[in-house]
């Protein structure tokens, strides 16, 4: 089994390069606060957003993952620590990467395509051609007859593909993703699951994904990143090496894919239960139910 409780890239800062839309993140820490009123959200966390890979970041909720994300996207900085992309260090946002966040963030006053249009005609830049890759796009997520309706006149999974496009169209380096399924209900979910993996399929750019659902993670992962309970830093790195293109209806009789399900689910009880342990035994006793589900 393919795992190790550091990302190896640790033991090798010193003689590694770099690759192209890679992001390092090497003993990262953050603090809200000061004095008695401090809290301390990540602390001493190290990993790799590989190159033309899908990497999934799980960990119990409220443990930071949020956090790293705007760290990621240079919305905020480390207190300590360095956050690198190509080598260089991450100062600020930028167009290089780009967020796809839990809430919708279609305008509802644009139809579909203008949504998908905004970002190259905020920066008017190459309109002619990017009218041309927003009808692709259109074509691409299911859209096309939808090109003309406004968000309210889409379903939830509609305005999760409109917003992937709208994305797309960007050309980012990285695609950031907080959850962005959250909201839907399960048979839309694990339909944006299939679809999501397609569109990544197609291209293998590289893509960060942040989820708390353990059968997303593993489903959409080429490596899965578990974190560990406030302050977070990561636990442990698997790599899922099950081979795509992936079916939901056959991952649940795939034995590898049980077992690495088996193996998380333990991992993410185990921080779980530290938020837990000044809290009731109810709390507790659910916990540890709901663990001896991948058994």
């Amino acid at each position: 089994m393919n795992t190790s409780t550091q990302d190896n890239f640790t033991a090798n800062t010193g003689a590694r390069v770099q690759e192209a839309s890679e992001i390092v993140v090497s003993n990262v820490s953050k603090t809200y606060g000061s004095g008695p009123f401090s809290k301390t959200v990540i602390k001493d966390c190290s990993f790799t957003i590989e190159s033309n890979k899908l990497t999934v970041m799980i960990g119990p909720s409220g443990c930071g993952k949020s956090t790293l994300i705007q760290l990621i996207a240079g919305f905020e900085t480390p207190d300590t620590g360095t956050i690198t992309m190509n080598g260089a260090p991450i100062t600020g946002p930028g167009k290089d990467r780009l967020v796809l966040f839990q809430e919708s963030a279609l305008f509802p006053w644009m139809t579909t395509y203008d949504n998908i249009m905004y970002g190259p005609r905020a920066r008017g830049e190459g309109l002619k051609e990017a009218a041309k890759q927003a009808d692709f796009l259109l074509a691409k997520v299911g859209l096309e007859a939808f090109r003309d309706k406004y968000p309210t006149q889409l379903s939830g999974g509609m305005q999760r593909r409109a917003e992937l496009a709208r994305a797309m169209i960007n050309k980012p380096e990285v695609m950031i993703l907080d959850e962005p399924f959250r909201g839907l209900d399960n048979m839309s979910k694990e339909l944006m699951w299939e679809y999501y993996a397609s569109l990544y399929e197609e291209d293998r750019n590289t893509n960060f994904f942040v989820t708390t659902d353990i059968d997303e993670a593993i489903f959409l992962a080429d490596r899965l990143l578990i974190m560990s309970n406030l302050p977070t830093s990561t636990r442990s790195v698997i790599e899922i090496d099950i081979p795509r293109p992936r079916k939901i209806d056959t991952l649940a009789d795939n034995q590898r894919s049980n077992e690495i399900k088996k193996e998380v689910m333990t991992l993410l009880h185990e921080e779980a239960m530290k938020s837990f342990s000044g809290g009731s035994k109810a709390a507790a006793d659910f916990l540890d139910a709901y663990s001896k589900r991948a058994e």
